[in-house]
This record gives C-alpha cells, structure tokens and sequence, in this order.
C-alpha cells in the first residue's frame, strides 16, 4: 500500500512531462495493487484525483494505452467507481479508442466502457451524448473472431438498455448485423456458433423494447426485421423460438401493431408453437407465446377473433403446468379474451376443471402474482357472463371465500371487481351461495369497508348495492340487522361523491323497510 501511495503522487507529477518507462512502472503498480485488494484501491484511485489525469493518457499514440484502459476497467467493477469515471471525462476518450486497431487496447477499452455502463443510469445517458452507438456498430462489423465480437456485445448490452442508445443502435444498423448473425448460426452446434446466436437474438429483443425503436423496426408490420422475426418462430431452435415470441410480445405494445398482427395471421404462429411445448415443454418459450398472446388479445376488436381462432383451447392446455410464470400468464391471457366476451366467459366458467385449478391457485401464497391473477379471474368469469351456471360452479368449486377476501385486497381494482361478482352472485343465486357468504364473514367486512374513511367511493357505492342485495337472505339480513348497518350508512349520505350519496339514502330506505 505505501507502493501505491507513492505511484500515485509519482503518478501526478509524472503524467504532464514524464518517460514512457516511469509512467509504465507507477501504471503497473497500479494494477498490482487493484489485482491484491481493488475496493481499497479504488477507492485511494479515487481520493488521489488521479481519475482525471488518465483521460489525457488515453490517446492511441501512447504506449500506456492499454493499461490505463485496463485500470478503468478494474476500477469500474466497483459500482460507487463507476460515476467518478464519468465525471472524470473519460467516456469521449475511451470511445475515440474503438477505432484503434491495436488489438489489446480494443480489449481493454471494451471492458471499461462495459464496466462504467453497467447498472448504471447516469453513465448510460452520458454515453447517448457521444457517438458509442455508431462506432460500436461500426466495430461490430469488421470483427471476425468469436471473442472480440462477445467483448463488444458486452458493451452492448447494458447500453441497450437506454431508449435514446437503443434508437441510435438501430439507426447504425445493428440489427442488420444481429440478423446475419442469427442467419449464419442457427443451423451450428458449435459452442461458439451457439452462444454467439443466443447473444445476438437477445440483444435484438431488448433494442425491441424502446418504443421508438420497435415501431420503427415494426414499419407498419411490412418491415423486413419484422418479418424476419416471424420466421424465428417456427424454426426448431429453442432459442430462436423464445425470441421470436419475445419479440412479437414487444412488438404488440399497441393496439395498431397488435391488430395489424392478429389480421395477418400470427395468432396461429403462436399457437402452433405453444402445441409443440405442451408436454414437457420448455417453460421459457411456453412463458413467452403465453406473454405474446396476452398482449395481442388487448384490442377490443382482437378478443373475438382470438377466440373464434381457438386460443382459450390452446391456453388451457397448460393448466397442468407446475410453472408460476406460466400459470401468470396463462391467467393473464385468459383474463384479456374474455373481458367482455359473455360468451366465451360463460364456457370457461362451466368448466370444472378449470375453476378448480383456479380456486387452488388462489391459496398460492408463496406467489402472489398467480395468486392474484387467479383471483381476478375467478371475478371476471362472474361479471363477464352474468350466468347462473357459472356461478354455481364457482360455489361448488369452494371459490367464494376467495372471492370475500379478495374485497379486502389493497388494490382497489381488486376490491372493486370482488365486490361487482359478489353483488351478481346475490342478485343471481343467492340462495346457493348462501351459506358460503356467511362462513366467509362478508356482512362483517363490508361493515368495515363502509365504516373506513380511506374506502375510495366506488367500494362503498358497491359495498351498498351488495348489501341491499344480502337481504334477501333472511340469515344474511339478520346479520345485517345485528351490526348497526343504519349508523354507517346515514354518516355517508353527507359523502362528497354525489353517487355515493345516492346511494347511502337509497340503502338506508331499503333497511329501514326491511327492519
């Protein structure tokens, strides 16, 4: 460490008119004391303002080059480094260095550009402002070997994350270069072929991800990538499956694009691919197709023309699956075709096997994304169908527990959509679900929801319209009478929501009537 001390302050006289050979030995002191502790030695890197200096040292006529972009590098792998690093200038520099031809300053100044932009927001919206994007592409372009090509993806990658660098990388034409790519390995077993396929179909997924960038790739759906993707999906490598299915899922990021998708035949694509993973499947491609039809069955006017196509049959072949990323998505999917569609709500909720998976799913505890989305979907079956049928397979199926305490969620979209099923159940079947409302406490929760100040007023309006609709069942109704529903509800008829209001007199007639 007294080395190190004494490179630095050397270091700082020496760097303005020093030999090459005194400078070589602070830089290698340097590196030495980074390979034994890099924590510490970053941090004194930092202290010393020896950061600012190494942006003049990095110019391609210097011998040192290299191993200042190599101290870069090593400092960077420390996230609390990688700010000062830009703060310091060293970005501009550092990407002049892509055009150098030496082949171990290529392989440093990668790894420092990959380090400074890793995880690291401001570093990445620093880099938009120089011109990265195009002489990485550029690079991308004459390299042959396997492993300077991976060195540049790695750089690649995490600057692909920033929307404006994803814009400017496709406007360089990479994607050009990652189609090739694709083209020339898909068909090898060659470890290299095969890494270098996935990295490239990856990367092209995530330069979808920037909307300015997918919709410019989409071209109205007539562009080339586009349709060079399409054809990922039927080809017989899993990898190229899964980002084809990735891809059109961010391609179907707005209505236009998933119209345009769903006319042209992509639905059976997709499905097509989904009947090749049913048994043993792989979760990842099924997890995508799933995701991609979820999204495409957003548009109203998709919802009908899915379902004609078949797409319920074809989720619901992964009801089986033990995959909570699967089962997410696959409720998600049936979630978004049959908002609105009566008819398709009412098939599903008569299907046994189906509302039974569902009713489990809701005591997943251990994920409450499934555990949620099974929910909303048990709710939606009821107000989508308005059916008697389907409700009492609900009842049969144990479900209306789930149903009570999905009211109390602390998602009030969750709570609203809870307490819409449960009025229809009253008002359509009450007499069957009767004894299930009762063991689930509902007249005592939605006393609660009317007494909380913070209910927002669409439940307390549904929590009221539930209420007037429980007294029609004379045990219910005794419960009601039991706890002083009246008080509650004449405070709410004071309640800045008009509707809410409304309301409040209206039950509060109705009790008084009934009492």
């Amino acid at each position: 460490m007294d080395n190190l001390s004494e490179a630095l302050k050397k270091l700082k006289i020496t760097s303005t008119d020093s030999t090459a050979d005194s400078l070589e030995g602070c830089l290698d002191c340097l590196l030495q004391a980074l390979a034994q502790n890099n924590m510490e030695t970053s941090e004194k890197i930092q202290k010393s303002g020896v950061l600012q200096m190494f942006a003049s040292l990095l110019t391609p006529q210097s011998s040192c080059t290299a191993k200042v972009a190599n101290i870069i590098a090593e400092v960077a792998r420390n996230e609390f480094m990688r700010n000062p690093c830009v703060d310091a200038g060293l970005i501009p520099p550092l990407v002049q260095l892509l055009n150098c031809k030496d082949q171990e300053v290529l392989l440093q100044t990668g790894r420092a550009l990959g380090n400074i932009c890793y995880d690291s927001q401001s570093s990445k919206e620093q880099f938009a402002y120089t011109n990265i994007a195009e002489e990485l592409v550029k690079l991308f372009k004459k390299q042959i070997e396997h492993d300077k090509k991976e060195m540049i993806f790695e750089v690649l990658a995490p600057l692909a994350e920033n929307d404006v660098i994803k814009l400017q990388l496709v406007e360089a034409g990479l994607v050009e270069c990652l189609l090739e790519i694709v083209q020339k390995t898909v068909d090898s077993d060659k470890e290299d072929d095969i890494a270098e396929l996935k990295t490239a179909s990856d990367l092209m997924v995530l330069l979808l991800l920037g909307d300015e960038s997918m919709q410019k790739l989409f071209e109205g759906g007539k562009g080339s990538v586009f349709q060079r993707v399409l054809s990922w999906i039927p080809s017989n490598s899993h990898q190229l499956q899964l980002a084809g299915a990735l891809a059109i899922a961010n391609f179907a990021r707005n209505d236009g694009n998933c119209i345009h998708m769903v006319d042209n035949g992509i639905v059976q694509k997709l499905m097509d691919l989904l009947d090749r993973h049913v048994e043993d499947g792989n979760v990842t491609v099924q997890h995508a197709a799933l995701s991609a039809l979820r999204n495409l069955a957003i548009p109203v006017v998709n919802k009908a023309k899915m379902l004609s196509a078949g797409v319920a049959e074809a989720v619901l072949k992964f009801l089986r699956s033990e995959m909570p990323p699967v089962q997410f998505k696959l409720l998600g999917t049936l979630r978004m075709l049959i908002d609105a569609q009566a008819e398709a709500a009412e098939q599903l909720g008569k299907n046994v096997k189906l509302v039974e998976r569902l009713v489990e799913w809701c005591e997943a505890k251990d994920h409450a994304g499934v555990m949620g989305e099974s929910n909303r979907l048990l709710s939606a079956l009821i107000r989508h169908s308005k059916s008697k049928d389907v409700i009492r397979t609900i009842v049969q199926s144990g479900g209306i527990k789930h149903l009570v305490t999905m009211a109390t969620s602390e998602h009030v979209i969750m709570q609203n959509e809870a307490l819409v099923a449960l009025a229809l159940i009253a008002a359509l079947e009450l007499v069957t679900a009767e004894k299930d409302l009762e063991n689930a406490q509902l007249v005592q929760i939605l006393h609660r929801l009317l007494s909380d100040d913070r209910s927002a007023p669409e439940i307390k309006y549904n929590s009221m319209v539930l209420i007037c609709a429980l007294i029609g069942s004379e045990s219910l109704q005794k419960e009601v009478q039991s706890m002083a529903f009246l008080e509650v509800i004449s405070k709410l008829r004071s309640h800045e929501n008009k509707t809410v209001a409304q309301q409040a007199s209206l039950t509060e007639q109705r009790l008084a009537v009934e009492s």
